[in-house]
């Protein structure tokens, strides 16, 4: 991405205290299933400490809560930031199941989130490697490592089966 983060391939296959990048995209895929199951858009995120722990997980909440804004990346930084007592995450990554949308982008960004890992794109609405690539712009005041496609496929599966419902 000219001016941004390079999107890349996993590095090594650990990523602190023993967790594993897959083992944190299942824990967001299981917050993505709650929403779906609560009539939401499955979503999830999760946010991992430097140590590799999970320190916030939340999966999409728009409807429930009548909020736009309540994306799953949105809730989970705020639990993260809550938790952290800091409205930086300095050292902390982003795992979520499908590509964050513009403002997602520019709250990740906000948040000083060093890597964000992300399942399925988005060519429609997504933020980072598709539409606004909010990472790209000089104005952007934060660009945190990208990794892209990490348990796309069934990211992508959990979004086509929840869509194909809906149309029913």
């Amino acid at each position: 991405m000219p001016g941004g983060a390079a999107l890349s391939k996993p590095p090594a296959p650990r990523y602190g205290a023993g967790m594993t990048f897959a083992s944190h995209m299942e824990a967001a895929l299981e917050e993505a299933r709650a929403a779906a199951d609560r009539g939401e858009v499955p979503v999830g995120a999760v946010v991992v400490d430097p140590t590799g722990r999970a320190v916030a997980a939340a999966g999409n909440r728009t409807r429930e809560l009548s909020d736009p804004t309540a994306h799953a990346e949105i809730l989970a930084l705020r639990a993260a930031c809550a938790a952290a007592g800091s409205d930086r995450l300095p050292g902390h990554a982003l795992y979520v199941t499908l590509e964050p949308c513009a403002m997602c982008a520019a709250a990740i960004s906000n948040a000083r989130i060093a890597r964000l890992c992300y399942g399925a794109a988005d060519p429609k609405s997504g933020g980072t490697a598709h539409g606004a690539r909010v990472f790209t712009h000089p104005q952007c005041h934060h660009v945190p490592e990208i990794v892209d496609g990490l348990s796309a496929e069934a990211s992508e599966a959990l979004l086509r089966g929840f869509f194909a419902e809906r149309r029913r």
